[in-house]
């Protein structure tokens, strides 16, 4: 992604991907447990009945196998979006996607996507540098497979994202096993990916990687355990563990500097004028450790009641860089008739700072540059917590036979964000929407 001294290219690319993430739980919102073959909450199947036979006796040939057409056990979804978002410190994400999938009862299935996020950006910290608004496009797709014919199952998967300054690839596998009759299931993946940043020059062409870039490898490990607590609900236990290897320094953030004096009369949320009257003619790159390691542990709970099914997520972080984090996310969908589901949705977020986050960074005295090993402008690796709420409503368009055939879904979120000890900004206000048509044949 093309940003300016500054931007905080890892939150941008946070909601790129909060985007894929609140597609994918408000499109399974209504997808049951399957408790057994005559439980009202499985989700509902076409239907492969044969058609009527009164009557095949008096035909010739009826039951013959060469004049019978092979049956279609497979079911095909296919949806697009539009999803945008909007917040106080002037940045604008626009992101189309379109998502394509097919099962089989075999237990095969295949999954595609695609999105494109169009990003319009003037923020705070853009303006602090004098750069202009920039507007950049990035193109991300994905392809998945998975089989599971009984109680084991296998699937891979990969991804690639492009900007005219980042490149991103990777990779992926899991394995699943289901006990006690699917009543526990336990599931363990890996999944590996490469990035690849550069630099490109305002308005004008990007330096080839050849010349410049920053590379990061990820490994990512993953595993948990899926189990029924009861005729009525489902809860599951994940952790993740993820190794980081690599520069994730941003090449246009540039981090004011100090004396030891002016630092102790910066306030929280100093505007440009203050911290351009008080910081020191250096201005260098950010830089962040070279390797980071994280461990997140999930647990989530769903329970379907008579009209209404509530889902609940929690999710605590921690980090070799010293960033301690907790998400805890609600949502309860309500059941109105056959043709019409709403939901309220809720979430808090709050997190510490990593270890090395200062809000004024000191450079000490003596010849040139004495600069601190660690220093960052990104205000999402400060202490923050953010607050977010809003909703959903998602309308049935098939048939009476089948009205989940076709559905038309529509979710608004609004966020507040409060950053405590932080240059320019105390707090954001954003608008996170969503449109989906989506189609099961």
């Amino acid at each position: 992604m093309q940003l300016r001294p500054g931007e905080p290219q890892a939150s941008l690319a946070r909601r790129s991907l909060s985007f894929a993430v609140a597609t994918f739980l408000v499109a399974t919102a209504n997808a049951r447990p399957a408790m057994g073959a005559s439980d009202p909450d499985a989700p509902d199947r076409p239907s492969t009945d044969s058609a009527d036979t009164e009557g095949k006796r008096d035909r010739p040939h009826a039951g013959r196998k060469d004049d019978q057409k092979p049956e279609d056990t497979a079911t095909k979804r296919a949806s697009i979006e539009l999803a945008g978002y909007n917040d106080s410190d002037h940045v604008t994400v626009v992101t189309p996607s379109v998502a394509l999938g097919i099962e089989n009862v075999s237990g095969a299935s295949l999954h595609a996507n695609y999105l494109v996020d169009v990003v319009s950006a003037a923020s705070i910290d853009i303006v602090s540098t004098a750069s202009p608004r920039w507007e950049e496009v990035r193109h991300a797709g994905g392809l998945s497979a998975e089989y599971k014919p009984h109680d084991f199952g296998v699937g891979i998967g990969g991804s690639v994202s492009s900007e005219p300054d980042y490149l991103s690839y990777g990779a992926y596998a899991t394995v699943t096993k289901d006990f006690d009759e699917k009543n526990w299931t336990l599931f363990f993946g890996y999944g590996f990916s490469h990035d690849t940043a550069g630099r490109c020059g305002a308005g004008g062409p990007c330096t080839p990687f050849s010349v410049f870039s920053r590379d990061l490898q990820r490994g990512s490990f993953n595993g948990g355990v899926d189990f029924v607590v009861d005729r009525a609900s489902l809860a599951s236990v994940t952790g993740d563990l993820i190794i980081e290897s690599g520069d994730q320094s941003k090449p246009y953030r540039y981090i004011p500097m100090f004396s030891a004096a002016d630092a102790a009369k910066i306030p929280a949320g100093a505007s440009i004028e203050i911290v351009n009257a008080h910081r020191l003619p250096e201005r260098p790159l950010e830089q962040l450790p070279l390797s980071r390691r994280r461990f997140a542990l999930t647990g989530r709970y769903a329970r379907r009641l008579d009209d209404s099914t509530l889902r609940l997520e929690e999710r605590v972080y921690d980090d070799s860089w010293g960033l301690i984090a907790s998400s805890t996310d609600a949502r309860w969908i309500f059941d109105l008739g056959k043709r019409f589901d709403v939901w309220p949705h809720a979430r808090l977020h709050v997190q510490s700072s990593v270890s090395f986050w200062q809000l004024a960074y000191v450079s000490g005295a003596g010849p040139g540059w004495n600069l601190p090993e660690y220093r960052t402008g990104d205000r999402e690796l400060g202490p923050l917590y953010t607050t977010e709420g809003g909703f959903g409503i998602k309308w049935y368009l098939g048939t009476d036979a089948e009205p989940r055939q076709w559905a038309l879904q529509l979710t608004g979120d609004a966020m507040y964000t409060s950053y405590s000890n932080d240059l320019y900004l105390t707090s954001r206000t954003a608008v996170l929407s969503a449109l989906l048509f989506e189609g099961e044949f």
